[in-house]
């Protein structure tokens, strides 16, 4: 439940005929709250002689979350033989939306899945997706629910304001999502320091049409990249006998302002009526940082959190540290 602190304070008020003002503390939250609903994939996917995808399959199971995949979304049009299925888990557990419901965790394990399968194919990530857009283009097969074009244009700003697979001193990794009416492409600089990754920057570039308030949407796409970057990173709360263990931030961990990297913004100027900016960034950062994670590290990143995951324990999470 919700409202389950009005109905308290509603409850009491009706029982001493007065006021009542009921402040939950942080415990209380924590341990009765609504949290974020836990979600599973499995990908599959085929490659030709040549390396063109010819197969990809997704099954993705979610708790209390309804359709924990997006049927119709990048690659579909460029398979040629491509299923999705989801299945819902019923828990006891309460869960709510969370920012970017369902595409937080799909385009993390999505994206991290697609650069998997460049790798195999031995392309480059970002031509890798390229080409699969092109052959959407061209030859599409099924429904296609997102604008080709305009997520092939944030994929190669992103590419040149990022000068990607140029720079010496840095690995990158890259990821693109369209979610919320949205597209927005990232890439993650990670750089060793004392045999350590430690994420320097994220580019990210945007196309929500018209952008009417470019304060409000620069804080949008930092926020959600920030958001993003933190429970990628350390949001995790288990569960004993149906009761949260995780009860206040000394076991329950944040990303902090001085673990903030770099982050820059640019916007698609295309004069279209303008969508929303307040979560479609999230998606894509924990893709893009995994994947850089994984040119740094040689290891693939399968479960958030990322500092939970081995040879990761107690890696930097930016510069100022």
């Amino acid at each position: 439940m919700k409202s389950d602190y009005v109905l308290e304070a509603a409850e009491l008020s009706s029982i001493i005929k007065a006021p009542v003002k009921v402040t939950w503390s942080r415990e209380d939250d924590m341990g009765g709250g609504s949290y974020r609903p836990a979600v599973r994939y499995r990908f599959e996917a085929a490659l030709d002689a040549s390396g063109n995808l010819v197969g990809y399959k997704l099954r993705g199971v979610g708790i209390n979350s309804g359709n924990p995949t997006r049927e119709d979304n990048f690659p579909a049009g460029a398979v040629d033989n491509l299923l999705i299925d989801s299945v819902e888990h019923k828990s006891p557990i309460t869960t709510g939306a969370w920012r970017a419901p369902i595409t937080n965790f799909l385009a993390y394990a999505e994206q991290s899945f697609i650069d998997e399968v460049a790798g195999e194919a031995k392309q480059d990530a970002v031509q890798f997706r390229l080409n699969l857009l092109d052959k959407a283009k061209k030859t599409p097969v099924g429904a296609i629910k997102y604008d080709i074009d305009r997520m092939k244009t944030v994929i190669q700003l992103a590419a040149e304001k990022s000068n990607w697979g140029k720079n010496k001193n840095r690995v990158q990794g890259f990821s693109v999502y369209f979610s919320h009416r949205s597209y927005v492409a990232q890439v993650a600089e990670v750089e060793m320091k004392g045999g350590k990754p430690v994420l320097q920057k994220i580019y990210a570039i945007a196309d929500c049409g018209v952008v009417v308030n470019l304060s409000g949407a620069l804080h949008q796409i930092r926020g959600g990249i920030t958001d993003g970057l933190g429970h990628a990173f350390y949001g995790n709360v288990t569960f004993k006998n149906g009761e949260a263990e995780q009860k206040n931030f000394n076991n329950f961990r944040l990303i902090r302002l001085k673990e903030i990297p770099e982050i820059e913004v640019h916007f698609v100027d295309n004069g279209i009526d303008p969508t929303g900016l307040g979560e479609p960034a999230l998606p894509p950062t924990g893709g893009a940082v995994a994947n850089a994670l994984f040119r740094a590290t040689g290891k693939r990143i399968y479960s958030q959190p990322f500092i939970k995951q081995d040879g990761l324990e107690g890696v930097n999470l930016g510069t100022k540290l």
